[in-house]
């Protein structure tokens, strides 16, 4: 679902979508109500910014950035399977736009992409209700342009966010480097992380964290930069992580990764070193998988998925390589690198991808639970504040 924060009338304009069943949705949780971030009007009691339950079932990504840096290409090419090309089209943004990343309890946020005019430090500007419940502040730099307005503008929002929110993570997208050689990304990623911890550094802000990735959309660096930034935002990650050593070791595979198949984020791997050439086979694996899939898969009359329970798939390299994806929930698919020698204990593999799976719906059962009880929680709450006729109850 996607949402556009503007003018009254422009509200229900769409943002952009994809089609088919792999498409994101959902309600948000939190009624975030996006005319109050234009007219500086208070958060109304029922937004929740400050609410525990609705910043961890939904955090905020904000995509800042001058204009024409690629914000918008950016969001349209990982989370709307748009073509790179095609996004060389793309209109520059003129409202905040708001797009509901609801696929699965791992991949749950918002994404909030800002127009680079847009001043939100002015008066009128409540700065400090965005940032609130903020997750994640991606600040991406056109890296083929003068930088040094951008460098002074990520150093004004940092500075300014860090104090409304100590708990967001800082994220410096080195965009559009692949019409850059390899030494001049190297020299440009140096100088950008040099000169942005040392203004930081001489206005007192030590303690922040800054972390740089160089990124393009015209390769699959995007994707893993993402799959960095949301990686931080999922609690479970560290179970995730020790299910998935647990799962190889016992298995006879080098390498595993949970991707979410829409997206193609990897929402966790293994503790071992990820490689760039593995990471982007196992996206093109996906992408194999989900087509053929949609145009072969569909059942008689075109119901059901074609993404399932059942989905699997084997790819055989000419190096002695195997690729083998598993569904293992209904967005998130297990892909893992083995030799063809331990691929022949392939009943061993299943057993204990079995018990893989098993203890990752077990995971999505407690969180399920335990956000029905914060909700029920928080209904109760609210009933006590107002009176059976529904008007609000005087407290004494």
């Amino acid at each position: 679902m996607s949402e556009c924060a503007g003018e009254a009338e422009d509200k229900d304009s769409d943002c952009g979508s994809i089609g088919l069943e792999f498409a994101y949705g959902g309600e948000d949780e939190c009624g975030v109500e996006q005319a109050a971030l234009e007219n500086g009007a208070e958060p109304d009691q029922e937004m929740y910014f400050s609410d525990d339950c609705c910043t961890e079932v939904k955090p905020r990504i904000l995509l800042m950035g001058l204009r024409r840096s690629g914000k918008s290409s950016i969001q349209k090419v990982v989370f709307h399977k748009m073509s790179p090309n095609e996004t060389l089209f793309l209109e520059s943004t003129n409202k905040i736009c708001r797009d509901d990343i609801s696929n699965s309890s791992f991949v749950n946020f918002q994404i909030w992409d800002f127009p680079g005019q847009i001043d939100f430090f002015d008066p009128t500007f409540d700065y400090e209700m965005i940032f609130r419940g903020t997750g994640a502040l991606i600040f991406v730099i056109d890296s083929q342009d003068d930088y040094m307005e951008a460098l002074a503008r990520l150093h004004l929002t940092v500075s300014r966010a860090y104090k409304v929110n100590k708990e967001i993570n800082f994220e410096v997208f080195i965009h559009k480097v692949d019409g850059l050689s390899d030494d001049h990304k190297i020299e440009t990623q140096r100088d950008i992380h040099q000169r942005a911890n040392d203004d930081l550094a001489d206005a007192g802000f030590e303690q922040i964290h800054l972390s740089f990735y160089l990124t393009s959309i015209y390769d699959h660096s995007i994707f893993e930069a993402f799959s960095k930034v949301v990686q931080k935002l999922i609690p479970q990650l560290p179970t995730l992580e020790n299910l998935l050593n647990i799962f190889i070791s016992n298995s006879g595979i080098e390498k595993a990764f949970l991707f979410d198949v829409v997206s193609k984020i990897y929402i966790a791997t293994d503790s071992m070193p990820v490689d760039m050439q593995t990471y982007e086979l196992c996206c093109d694996m996906i992408d194999v998988v989900i087509d053929i899939s949609c145009i072969y898969g569909l059942r008689e009359f075109g119901e059901g998925s074609t993404y399932d329970k059942e989905s699997v798939a084997i790819i055989k390299l000419n190096n002695t390589t195997v690729l083998y994806l598993k569904e293992v929930t209904k967005f998130l698919a297990l892909v893992c690198f083995l030799r063809e020698e331990s691929f022949e204990c392939k009943g061993l593999i299943d057993y204990n991808f079995h018990c893989f799976r098993k203890a990752i719906h077990e995971i999505f059962e407690v969180r399920t639970t335990m956000l029905r009880y914060r909700k029920q929680h928080r209904g109760l709450q609210r009933n006590k504040l107002v009176t059976p006729n529904g008007t609000p109850r005087l407290l004494s």
